[in-house]
């Protein structure tokens, strides 16, 4: 079945979700290492049927990359490279850690849990992750 994988990329941790077969819903599956991200989507890709990246981009308000986009860009280069095959699409993060942080709260999760970083890592990759979903693409 596809999958696409979203991706929070950040350079301690890296949030990742993964769709549905459907390509209809995100969930968050999993906070990794930087160092270890694409080790972990090696693994994956292994397992499963892996059809697009969607892979957070941090811009300032005024559209333009953000300073911490170069970190991004240099991650991009390395999936790029051991994925040739699965095409890459951006997706505007703004905002995501606030939207995690809500949806945390609304979905009733322990104020302690909602500090632990990883959380909102790997919620805010199901945000980018459905916010490419919910948006029409060609």
């Amino acid at each position: 079945m596809d999958r696409i994988i979203g991706i929070d990329y950040g350079r301690k941790r890296v949030g990742v979700a993964v769709s549905d077969p459907l390509g209809i819903f995100a969930s968050a599956l999993d906070t990794i290492p930087a160092a270890k991200i694409i080790e972990y989507l090696k693994n994956y890709t292994q397992n499963n049927k892996v059809v697009r990246f969607v892979v957070g981009y941090p811009m300032n308000l005024n559209g333009k990359p953000a300073e911490c986009a170069q970190y991004v860009d240099i991650f991009l280069k390395h999936l790029k490279k051991q994925f040739p095959d699965i095409p890459v699409t951006l997706e505007d993060e703004r905002f995501t850690s606030q939207l995690a942080m809500k949806a945390m709260i609304a979905g009733g999760m322990k104020k302690s849990d909602r500090r632990e970083k990883e959380n909102v890592d790997k919620i805010s990759a199901a945000i980018i992750l459905q916010s490419y979903m919910d948006n029409p693409h060609e």
